[in-house]
């Protein structure tokens, strides 16, 4: 039997047996393939659904990275050099609006992408439980909660801490920002942690400043970690950044950790380096932790990654053809599939309900019509979110696209995709 306190939010757990790990356990890209392994592309292939940006690298990576080749003769420091530390917490204090610089000692810590720290996150948080929130769980397994939709790794990581995933659940009058009044407090007595992402992918939804306040309140009021899955937060479409998690705390870090890196900032996905920082508690616990089980970030990637946080000019040109990019998705898609420009990140999110091919509707039709008639590569929205109670997923009507291609091939491919799923 479903437990009760899940009912009316959206939980993998409560659809089907815990022994089976079902399709949302699974990677969407793998999905994806099987989806497509039995037909060929229509024209040449052109993929548009991994998130990886295809800017150019900032031109001060090989200099940077030649300077210090001697330190791929040594094993790095678990919790990344002083200096890199210092550049996380420096970049925080100029980014955003703090009401103090995190301690670069106590309170940041490197990371080999921020995949691995989301990942690894939900284990923390199930190790550093209070006795009275224990109490609070009993002898069940805590829940971790998560956006829908939502980047694999925050499911995987709640799955190897052994809680139970609950996605939390969307407003009934629409819209992607996840209905904290849907949140019973037995519920929240249970949970661990909270992920979120601002900008989200793939939606693009930014949190106003309000929301986030919110948010945190609640999630302290109930020993709950809050998550904060901040990497695309250098790519806004309107006048203003996005706030950041740490901006709405005030001087206490508690119960809150941000987490970013290089990939999306500074089109660096193969540097693998980016920063946790918030909570120090968590933080010190989570360097014991990288020390024995988590791998190392080589010194020559965190001198680079020191450079590239130092820098904005190429930040801005990165953002300004993103917005050139949008400006293309405009023109091209305005009046189709629900269309409207996102806040942030850069995806998207097409509503494709009504497409059908066989037996295949929605986003998995759409995936395999522009495979098969224009070699377009894209991401079935169902396959980034998880079915409710009620079998209904959120993403199945939508199709999620990545313009992480140059502004020529974006203009080439975005004709393409309206005539593909005409």
């Amino acid at each position: 039997m479903p437990d009760p306190v899940l009912q009316g939010v959206a939980s993998d757990e409560t659809t089907r047996p815990a022994a089976d790990p079902g399709p949302a356990a699974r990677s969407p890209f793998v999905r994806l393939t099987e989806l497509l392994a039995d037909i060929a592309p229509g024209r040449p292939a052109l993929s548009l659904a991994v998130g990886e940006p295809r800017h150019a690298m900032p031109d001060f990576v090989g200099e940077v990275l030649a300077a210090h080749l001697d330190g791929f003769g040594r094993y790095p420091a678990g919790k990344g050099l002083p200096e890199f530390r210092a550049a996380a917490a420096d970049w925080l204090a100029r980014r955003y609006a703090l009401a103090r610089r995190p301690d670069a000692e106590r309170e940041v810590l490197v990371l080999n992408g921020s995949r691995e720290g989301l990942f690894f996150a939900a284990l923390m948080a199930r190790r550093l439980l209070s006795p009275s929130k224990q109490a609070s769980i009993g002898a069940g397994a805590p829940a971790v909660l998560l956006p829908n939709p939502f980047y694999a790794a925050y499911g995987a990581g709640a799955e190897a801490a052994g809680c139970k995933s609950v996605a939390l659940p969307l407003p009934a009058g629409g819209g992607w920002l996840p209905d904290l009044d849907a949140l019973a407090p037995e519920l929240l007595d249970r949970t661990v942690a909270l992920y979120f992402a601002s900008p989200a992918n793939p939606q693009g939804t930014i949190a106003p400043r309000a929301y986030l306040e919110r948010l945190v309140a609640l999630c302290r009021a109930h020993e709950v970690m809050v998550f904060a899955d901040e990497c695309y937060s250098e790519i806004w479409l309107g006048a203003a950044p996005p706030t950041g998690i740490l901006e709405v705390v005030g001087a206490d870090f508690t119960g809150v950790v941000t987490f970013n890196s290089l990939s999306k900032r500074s089109s660096l996905p193969g540097l693998r380096c980016g920063f946790c920082a918030g909570d120090a508690r968590f933080i010190d616990a989570f360097g014991e932790f990288r020390n024995v089980a988590a791998p190392q970030v080589p010194e020559p990637l965190q001198w680079v990654a020191i450079a590239a946080l130092a820098d904005e000019a190429h930040v801005r040109a990165s953002r300004d053809l993103y917005r050139a990019k949008f400006d293309v998705a405009d023109r091209v898609l305005a009046g189709h599939f629900d269309y409207e420009r996102p806040d942030g990140g850069f995806f998207l999110w097409l509503n494709v309900a009504g497409l059908r091919t066989g037996a295949l509707s929605g986003g998995e039709a759409a995936a395999r019509r522009l495979w098969q008639r224009e070699g377009l590569r894209t991401v079935p929205g169902g396959y980034l979110c998880r079915s409710g109670p009620d079998g209904r997923n959120p993403g199945a009507d939508y199709l999620r696209i990545a313009l992480v291609q140059d502004l020529a091939t974006t203009e080439a491919a975005l004709p393409r995709l309206l005539a593909g799923l005409s």
